[in-house]
């Protein structure tokens, strides 16, 4: 594993919500600061503020993304859509390697069943870690 999956598994070990771990693994050296990252990462997680729409490990991923190609100027429609593109290659891979994007269809349970069940550690783990390694592969060329 590289470094930043380490990162952001070993952020999601800790305690701190998928969304955050995935995010806050690429956000220092893409200009933010570990702490905000984990601000702003915070109310992803469980599928946004545990919903259960899209995983936190997704959101966390997308966030990445657009820190680092997300336009700053309205009228910058390639960085607009060179982030796009490059989120909707994140989600096909995501979404072939874990059969969906959407936290509960990943999951199969709601919240309390999936921490009953323990796949948290697992299923989220993987997510976790699947999530910053096909963002550092995407990325990898312009880090």
């Amino acid at each position: 594993m590289s470094e930043r999956v380490e990162s952001a598994v070993a952020i999601f070990s800790e305690g701190f919500m998928c969304s955050q771990a995935v995010f806050a693994a690429f956000s220092e050296m893409l200009g933010l600061e570990k702490d905000m990252a984990l601000k702003i990462g915070n109310g992803f997680g469980g599928g946004v503020a545990r919903r259960q729409d899209i995983c936190g490990a997704v959101s966390g991923a997308i966030m990445a993304i657009g820190l680092k190609y997300g336009k700053t100027v309205a009228s910058d429609t390639a960085s607009h859509e060179k982030t796009y593109s490059t989120v909707e290659s994140f989600c096909e891979e995501f979404a072939k390697r874990n059969g969906s994007i959407n936290c509960y269809e990943i999951l199969g349970f709601d919240l309390a069943a999936a921490q009953e069940k323990g796949l948290f550690s697992t299923v989220c783990h993987k997510c976790v870690r699947d999530a910053a390694q096909i963002v550092e592969n995407l990325l990898k060329d312009n880090i």
